[in-house]
């Protein structure tokens, strides 16, 4: 059950966020500049490089490792295809964690390591593994790792990751945690910039900051929940089973994270899918169980003990769609027809970088409020 009186308390959304994941996803954009600032001290600004990878791939532990390979994926497109290397393991430990170079690899490639942690073994050995193949070999770590010597070992590039402002918050959800996702992000993109694959220049960046810094206002607990964005989503998503419909290049991977930071931080389940697809995919979940009228009809059942039916609720996020052409009207129509509620999000006019920070912003505070209102109302 959500609380949602909580929400419009912001000294009882303090108590009740004993990880400090509000102040992770205020100072996101701050977490953008320090990275861009490390980026810069270690030369990626000044590479020359004398052409464009084969193909790219990343790895790391964690929801946040994955983001980056699937926000890097986004914004490279046909430049060059980025495969994310999954890791393997009997458990989701440093120390038990495995990750392999697909048989393909080789001296054109460049390998992207990215996380929050920086003592697993097994990337480590992946760095080594990576070297001897020829590949180039850059990551982003904690600045005293064990990966950080590693890598400087196999002759790789470093960066240090970009701690928060004002001291680390709980280190069991970092990987979650928005702060984490731009600090282990920012270097990459500013090092793919030089490569060629994406447009990042340090005045895109800052107008990444910048955009994160005014979404985090606009969502910060201190602004009630008529005119918060996230907030309203929260309250939103009370009770519901989340479809994440997403159009737009940078809306799909915000929607993929959002579904993921949401089962990672508040227990909820949630699905996401690309439209137009996402209408077959998810049409049979709006006629089912989950849809909004459903209930057996059973005059005898005892109801007294039984919490509330959980019924799919759409969550629309569209990046600006380009040529005009949009399956939204045709998901609205669907969701309306089955007496199901639809959620929207569209970000403000800017670059795709821009459009991309903000639904990340506004999606990763609405995760943070439903975890803290619902562990509070448990």
């Amino acid at each position: 059950m959500l609380d949602e009186s909580l929400l419009d308390a912001p000294d009882a959304l303090a108590r009740a966020d004993r990880r400090d994941l509000l102040r992770g996803a205020a100072e996101a954009g701050a977490r953008v500049r320090t990275a861009a600032r490390h980026a810069t001290e270690a030369g990626i600004t000044e590479l020359n490089p004398e052409g464009r990878p084969r193909a790219v791939l990343v790895a790391g532990p964690g929801t946040a490792a994955t983001g980056v390979a699937d926000l890097i994926a986004a914004l490279a497109g046909a430049s060059a295809p980025v495969t994310r290397i999954p890791p393997t393991g009997v458990a989701p430990a440093p120390g038990a964690l495995r990750w392999t170079l697909p048989g393909w690899a080789g001296s054109v490639d460049l390998l992207l390591i990215a996380t929050a942690d920086g003592s697993e073994p097994g990337l480590a050995l992946l760095a080594e593994q990576a070297y001897r193949r020829g590949c180039t070999v850059v990551a982003v770590a904690p600045l005293r790792s064990p990966l950080r010597e590693a890598v400087h070992g196999v002759h790789g590039l470093v960066v240090p990751m970009a701690s928060a402002p004002h001291g680390e918050y709980d280190a069991e959800t970092s990987a979650a945690g928005p702060g984490t996702l731009w600090a282990l992000l920012t270097p990459l993109l500013a090092l793919l910039d030089r490569v060629g694959l994406v447009t990042a220049p340090a005045e895109a960046l800052q107008s990444v900051a910048d955009r994160l810094d005014r979404t985090a206002e606009r969502c910060g607990p201190a602004v009630a929940t008529y005119s918060n964005p996230a907030k309203t989503l929260a309250a939103e998503l009370a009770d519901s089973l989340p479809l994440i419909w997403t159009e737009g290049e940078a809306a799909g991977p915000v929607g993929r994270r959002f579904a993921a930071v949401l089962a990672e931080l508040s227990g909820r389940p949630a699905l996401a899918a690309a439209l137009p697809e996402a209408l077959p995919r998810h049409g049979g979940l709006l006629a089912g169980a989950f849809a909004a009228g459903a209930d057996p009809d059973d005059f005898f059942r005892d109801r007294v003990e039984e919490s509330e039916p959980l019924h799919a609720r759409v969550v629309l996020l569209r990046d600006r769609p380009t040529g005009g052409l949009s399956a939204a009207p045709a998901a609205r129509e669907l969701a309306l027809g089955h007496d199901t509620a639809i959620s929207e999000l569209e970000p403000e006019e800017g670059s795709t970088l821009e459009s991309l920070a903000e639904l990340l912003a506004v999606t990763d505070f609405a995760a943070v409020y439903l975890s803290l209102a619902s562990s509070a109302g448990a």
